[in-house]
């Protein structure tokens, strides 16, 4: 097969073309019985491929026809073995990667900054997470990966791991030396399985950070809607035989798919993967310029830092994606959080993230000089309107301790519960998540003995008004943690 090949949207469209009566769901019957106002809006065209696992369109938990080929294709693009198709998004994908390696008391080694995704597949393993320290950047206030002298050390201490999972890009960007890592860890008989949810693009060009595929690990959840052009919720599970095996990745990502799969979702990868194999280094190469442009021009603006090469000091920053523009705010006096409503109110733009310092915004092959040239007016502008309160802030970022766990997360989040009010909740063991998101990076985790350090971060966040999220109480006075047994007098 030739990678300008589409068989999966081809079916779809070959089916579509023969105008069965469809005596099967979808009820709405390619749109003639859905609301007229959505119909219109959405069209006839995307409605009449919104179908189900019929003979002539494959299946995607049994492939055999057109999903078989195009994921066939992928795995070619990526350099995979072989790759499967998820409409669960990367979440759905990374869960995979961690129940096909771990199970009950299973330990695994991962970073801190993970996503809330692994935290919860690891409840659902009933893994034990040991966590590695990400390296830190106080100027900036984020975590970085984890470096490979940390990875050795870690498998020194635990070499009974089952694997270990790396975030590769980070959410901002940056990228550890990936291939030293993943032959460190092969040396121990373990696989790397990496959580490439912001880096589905960097296989497709040499200027960019090496891909999992590229660097030898045996698994990889990509998120191809993210960054490569298909539809938000369609990913891709990159898989690399030997210390995995294909057939428990396709048993178990089939467990936690819908049998109800999106067609649109699926033609949307298939589609995406020819634009990236056939045309991708030359729209990304034209990215990386507009994107390297856009942050000279914002460093020559007062206050404004966006963050570049100069960071590339260690094996945990050891290369970086320029598509990522992390601009940090906290020398014009103001939060990202501000900086984000204030784009929003004044200027109409919508940015990725935001923390306490910084805001994170993303070039993609769907983005032009056009609008490039609106950011940097509006950050002047933004500027312009905060420069009375601007002040030089030393960097001394604190950023929340990793807490000791007490119990396996699975445990805790099963165990018998109370709710306290969390100013009170010092020296108690959490059975609930709770984590700053976006992007998701857990403060604590069931198991984990609360500290009053972690409850301060809380309030910070809090108060800068930063979406902590995870507690069954919104409103965060009150969090479930473990029910203490009395003893009987």
């Amino acid at each position: 097969m030739s990678q300008l090949e589409t068989p999966l949207f081809d079916a779809l469209l070959k089916h579509r073309n023969r105008h069965p009566i469809q005596f099967h769901i979808p009820g709405h019957k390619k749109g003639k019985g859905m609301d007229p106002a959505f119909r219109e809006f959405v069209g006839d065209n995307v409605l009449s491929i919104d179908l189900i696992n019929i003979a002539p369109l494959d299946d995607l938990h049994s492939p055999k026809g057109a999903i078989k080929k195009a994921q066939q294709l992928a795995a070619e693009a990526f350099g995979a073995d072989q790759t499967f198709f998820s409409v669960q998004g990367t979440s759905g994908a990374i869960m995979t990667m961690i129940l096909t390696i771990c199970g009950p008391g299973d330990k695994l080694l991962v970073p801190r900054n993970v996503h809330k995704s692994i935290m919860s597949a690891i409840v659902f393993a009933g893994a034990i997470p040991i966590f590695i320290h990400p390296e830190v950047d106080k100027e900036l206030g984020i975590s970085h990966g984890i470096s490979a002298e940390s990875v050795e050390k870690a498998l020194q201490e635990h070499p009974d791991a089952k694997g270990l999972l790396v975030i590769n890009p980070t959410y901002f960007g940056f990228a550890a030396d990936l291939k030293k890592i993943v032959d460190i860890t092969h040396k121990h008989g373990i696989p790397v399985v990496v959580d490439e949810a912001h880096g589905v693009h960097i296989h497709f060009h040499p200027h960019l950070p090496v891909s999992a595929m590229q660097a030898g690990a045996d698994m990889a959840a990509t998120s191809v809607h993210k960054l490569g052009g298909s539809m938000t919720q369609s990913s891709v599970l990159n898989v690399r035989e030997g210390l995995v095996s294909a057939k428990r990745v396709q048993s178990i990502i089939s467990m936690l798919t819908t049998t109800s799969t999106s067609y649109p979702l699926l033609a949307s990868l298939d589609t995406a993967r020819r634009q990236l194999a056939i045309h991708g280094e030359d729209l990304i190469g034209e990215v990386i310029r507009l994107a390297k442009d856009t942050r000279k021009r914002i460093n020559a603006i007062s206050h404004l830092y966006c963050a570049g090469e100069e960071k590339l000091q260690t094996s945990a920053t050891f290369d970086m994606d320029p598509t990522k523009l992390l601009i940090s705010v906290k020398n014009l006096g103001i939060t990202g959080y501000a900086a984000e409503s204030w784009l929003r109110e004044n200027a109409n733009i919508e940015v990725e993230l935001s923390d306490l310092y910084n805001i994170l915004c993303l070039f993609t092959i769907g983005d032009t000089k056009k609008e490039a040239n609106i950011l940097i007016n509006a950050l002047i502008r933004m500027v312009a309107a905060f420069e009375s309160e601007a002040v030089i802030i030393e960097p001394s970022v604190t950023l929340p301790d990793i807490p000791g766990l007490a119990m396996s997360p699975r445990d805790a989040f099963y165990a018998k519960t109370e709710s306290i009010p969390l100013v009170k909740a010092s020296g108690r063991i959490s059975a609930e998540f709770v984590m700053v998101y976006p992007p998701g990076i857990p403060i604590f985790i069931p198991g984990e003995i609360i500290t009053q350090g972690n409850i301060d971060y809380i309030q910070m966040n809090i108060e800068a008004g930063l979406p902590v999220q995870g507690p069954e109480d919104d409103t965060l006075e009150m969090i479930h943690v473990i029910k203490e047994q009395q003893a009987i007098k």
